[in-house]
């Protein structure tokens, strides 16, 4: 798409955006967002330029997710201006912004399960031939997109057949059926491998030298300094910041981000091993996915899970809580050998699995935030007497978990839904809270939370580990691993391929056990 100066007056954001009378890309001009009772977006300046990627960084609830939903045309602004190369731009739809070549790759997936990845991606853009689909022009377009990203994923399968990493790949191929001017990228390498992820950093590199601006939202200085261009910071919806991402510190853009400074991400962690909470011996599930695992977890300590998606680090934990069907081995939960672990039974005798997708597997998003935080406890005091539910004391409850966690906004009648991703993660972290856990299983706990709320669930599992729980901590952000835990395992092809304990745990010892077994 060529890029022709409008003649519509323009507020400049910053001195230098304009050179030889050009416009910006794309920017918005006091941009608002209200909703019942809350503004999202406050008096919201911000320009992306041609060929640069621009990272857009804050706390979840900054109002990041609410700027780039209005940029693709899926919100509408309460007032404000987008402007796009000069002009006026009326985003009523997703289909309007994608004519003037603008998409988006949300953090929460706009799949249909029950079609395949084709159909997907041409979703309410399908070729036809004489008015009819044209099925096979399709599939053969959709290779295409496919191989020019490099993703191995077959056309005719459906959606539900695959892994959230390869659902991941679909969202994103979806943005390139079309020629593209801006690409919003929020989040895209959560459920990426590292293979994967470098795909994409060389895909948005050739977008770059054609010239499309990106917008990304990230979390993970590693990538803001590997592809960033500029990177805008946001607070309580409002524009902080604009700052070059090669020369700005992470201290500076912490600050910038929190408004306060911020010391060290990780805490000490004073490990204290006593006895034994968990022991898996040999276990295999019917999946095929861990086969012939060995684990021990104590009390006192923490334990990392490492290795690439699909490795079987999650299925493992998920087995152990009765979440996968097993095929053999032996469980031992503090002495007592279950033979076919359930969910519920593991979770009265002390057992909390945290998954990693919260919106699909943790939380029931259509529901409060004091019902989710209270789920896994409701057949204990106060929140019952065994028969019957303590509405009060339950409330009373939940409202001082939601103040110790520092829920945001601190409305526990509000659907899960409608809080951002980090607080959507507190109110699983609350549930540990609820009752004496013995055993704490946290799955990927930081996907998609900013650095304060990160650094604040990692003193919560510190926490819990100092009062004598067991955790367990799955993680494919690697520094997790290292700063976190005592010992760790890392996984590959469903079996153990190493533990490493103390000092052995260093990225070069995890790392190498990643990709092959070891030759005996």
């Amino acid at each position: 798409m060529t890029s022709q100066a409008g003649s519509l007056p323009t507020q400049r954001l910053e001195e230098d955006t304009r050179q030889d009378g050009a416009y910006p890309l794309l920017e918005t001009v006091g941009l608002i967002k209200d909703y019942p009772g809350i503004r999202a977006l406050d008096s919201m300046n911000f320009e992306l330029r041609a060929g640069e990627v621009h990272v857009l960084f804050g706390e979840n609830g900054a109002g990041k997710s609410t700027l780039i939903s209005m940029i693709a045309g899926a919100n509408r602004p309460t007032a404000g201006e987008i402007r796009f190369n000069g002009r006026h731009a009326d985003l009523d739809s997703v289909h309007e912004a994608r004519e003037l070549g603008i998409s988006a790759v949300f953090q929460e997936f706009s799949l249909i399960p029950q079609m395949t990845v084709a159909e997907n991606l041409f979703l309410g853009a399908e070729p036809t031939a004489r008015g009819l689909l044209d099925a096979k022009s399709q599939r053969q377009r959709a290779q295409e997109i496919l191989d020019s990203l490099d993703f191995h994923l077959p056309p005719s399968k459906r959606v539900d057949h695959l892994t959230r990493a390869e659902q991941q790949m679909v969202e994103i191929a979806k943005a390139f059926r079309s020629d593209l001017s801006v690409l919003i990228l929020d989040e895209p390498t959560a459920s990426l491998t590292n293979h994967e992820t470098d795909q994409l950093f060389k895909l948005i590199g050739k977008l770059k030298a054609q010239n499309v601006g990106i917008i990304y939202i990230t979390h993970r200085m590693a990538e803001i300094r590997e592809i960033g261009d500029r990177i805008t910071v946001m607070r309580d919806g409002q524009f902080i910041k604009t700052v070059d991402a090669k020369t700005t510190g992470d201290d500076e853009l912490v600050s910038l981000m929190t408004g306060r400074v911020m010391g060290q991400i990780f805490p000490e962690i004073n490990y204290q091993p006593g006895e034994m909470a968990l022991e898996v011996e040999d276990l295999r599930t019917a999946d095929g996915f861990v086969d012939g695992a060995s684990v021990t977890i104590r009390r006192g300590e923490i334990v990392g899970f490492a290795g690439l998606v699909g490795s079987g680090k999650s299925e493992f934990a998920r087995a152990c809580f009765g979440a996968e069907d097993i095929a053999g081995g032996r469980i031992v939960f503090k002495g007592r050998t279950i033979t076919r672990p359930r969910t519920q039974e593991m979770l009265k005798d002390g057992f909390l699995y945290l998954p990693s997708d919260r919106r699909t597997d943790g939380l029931m998003m259509m529901r409060s935030a004091r019902e989710n935080m209270s789920i896994a406890s409701l057949d204990i005091a106060p929140f019952s007497n065994g028969w019957l539910l303590n509405a009060k004391a339950e409330a009373n409850a939940v409202d001082s978990l939601a103040t110790q966690l520092n829920l945001s906004p601190h409305r526990v009648e509000r659907d899960a839904g409608h809080f951002s991703g980090g607080n959507q993660q507190k109110l699983m972290l609350a549930r540990s809270l609820t009752r004496d856990f013995d055993l704490v299983v946290f799955d990927e706990p930081t996907v998609g939370v900013d650095v304060g709320t990160r650094a604040a669930i990692y003193e919560f599992i510190a926490e819990l580990c100092a009062n004598g729980a067991a955790i367990l901590l799955i993680s494919s952000d690697l520094p997790e691993i290292l700063h976190l835990t005592n010992r760790a395992y890392v996984f590959y092809r469903g079996r153990i391929q190493a533990e490493l304990a103390g000092d052995e745990i260093t990225e070069t010892n995890v790392l190498s056990h990643f990709f092959e077994k070891e030759v005996a």
